[in-house]
């Protein structure tokens, strides 16, 4: 999956950003875009807005092992979705949805009423979630991103069967080989870059972000949500704020740096009620 929201849309930390300009060239979204079709030539589809966002995945026949892709969209609202949701069952009943709701319109559906009626802030619910998944949401109407990364503990019953080893798929394209990967643990992987014009590219796909944002990009981190107004936080710490780790490459070049929770640093309160009051915490001074 692969989603590009413009500077407009979604304002990613500063520290993305690499401070040197070696090492290949960033690519325009329209660039991105095109290297994902690439990629995918069979079986990939996109959706671009005026808004200034691009969405793209692949088919949901390429699943791997119990991982699912899921495109869903709903009343304007827009969701990707990779991995597995292990209590999807009981959050559908929990609120009330429909049995055949797929995991990307749950999360659709757990969005609107964060949104809407905010009964618990943004953190509780996401940690609500079960599994190990990625999601990403552009919401048309609001103009705004919610993204998040979530790697439970995989369930023994699944471990029990999995093998020792990383499933992976190999490609070669224009020079460049090509890994499709997941882990025998079952976690899944998410990555962010800066393209040239500056928009923020997310993707379960890392040299897609690698060759496509230059030395500016860098692994998402786990336990973590991306809103467009609140910015990057830690749902599992939702009380601690979020450091950026220098990061360099094998050659020794600086790139986008990590971000790790401080746990010196607490953010004074966090309001519970309002859909405002859900999201404007995130980035706010204590």
């Amino acid at each position: 999956m692969l989603a590009i929201f413009q500077k407009t849309v979604a304002h990613p930390p500063q520290e993305l950003n690499s401070p040197v300009a070696a090492g290949r060239a960033a690519k325009t979204p329209e660039g991105i875009l095109r290297a994902f079709h690439a990629a995918h030539p069979d079986d990939s589809f996109s959706a671009t807005f005026t808004g200034g966002a691009a969405l793209a995945s692949v088919n949901s026949g390429r699943n791997m092992a119990d991982h699912r892709r899921v495109f869903s969209s709903l009343d304007g609202i827009y969701c990707l979705f990779y991995g597995r949701l292990d209590n999807l069952s009981s959050l559908i009943r929990q609120y009330g949805l429909c049995k055949a709701t797929n995991e990307a319109l749950f999360v659709i559906e757990a969005y609107r009423t964060l949104r809407d009626r905010s009964p618990y802030p943004a953190d509780q619910v996401v940690k609500d979630l079960d599994g190990s998944f990625a999601f990403i949401i552009y919401d048309d109407r609001a103009g705004t991103i919610f993204a998040a990364l979530v790697n439970s503990p995989f369930p023994f019953f699944s471990l029990s069967l999995s093998l020792s080893l990383s499933s992976f798929s190999l490609r070669v394209d224009e020079g460049d080989v090509w890994f499709a990967w997941q882990s025998a643990d079952g976690r899944v992987p998410l990555y962010w870059g800066i393209a040239a014009d500056g928009s923020v590219a997310i993707s379960d796909e890392q040299m897609l972000i690698k060759g496509s944002c230059g030395k500016s990009f860098a692994p998402f981190p786990t336990g973590c949500m991306f809103h467009s107004e609140g910015g990057l936080k830690s749902f599992e710490h939702p009380m601690n704020r979020m450091k950026a780790m220098p990061r360099v490459d094998s050659e020794g070049v600086m790139c986008g740096a990590t971000f790790n929770v401080d746990a010196g640093s607490r953010i004074s309160a966090m309001p519970r009620v309002g859909s405002a009051a859900s999201w404007s915490p995130w980035g706010e001074a204590p």
